[in-house]
């Protein structure tokens, strides 16, 4: 034990930034255990649409879209997604929708705005549409 006072006496910059780095991990995964949006796999994805025929929506810009999207996936621009604008999507408030953006990160706000705006069940496709094109799935061009 007084070997680690010692360490974080001489090095408490180093000790501050682990210190940091170890909180922002520990909030990083308590929140996403106590999030209403749920991340699902590409395999939890496929069922979904498969078998409980859910509604991918991808929140990616129109040329990333036209290069590339999910098979039957609808699209929102990104300026229906900073408005919160789902008028286009009221028909399916009652579906599981699974959000898409290229990486994942960028759809956990929009289906929490879906959430909030009385969409009952969504998630958000983990690793977005680089994990669904590396794992070889099909998609539209």
């Amino acid at each position: 034990m007084q070997q680690y006072i010692e360490f974080i006496g001489n090095n408490a910059l180093l000790a501050t930034a682990w210190a940091v780095l170890f909180v922002w991990l520990a909030y990083s995964v308590i929140s996403s255990m106590l999030s209403p949006v749920k991340e699902v796999d590409t395999q939890s994805a496929t069922m979904l649409l498969n078998r409980s025929d859910a509604v991918m929506l991808d929140i990616r810009g129109p040329a990333e879209f036209k290069k590339g999207h999910i098979m039957g996936a609808k699209t929102l621009t990104p300026e229906q997604v900073n408005k919160a604008d789902f008028k286009s999507l009221e028909k399916f408030k009652s579906k599981p929708i699974i959000v898409v953006c290229a990486m994942g990160m960028s759809a956990k706000r929009t289906a929490s705005q879906l959430l909030k705006a009385g969409f009952s069940e969504v998630s958000v496709l983990k690793g977005g549409m680089n994990t669904w094109s590396s794992e070889g799935l099909p998609v539209k061009k």
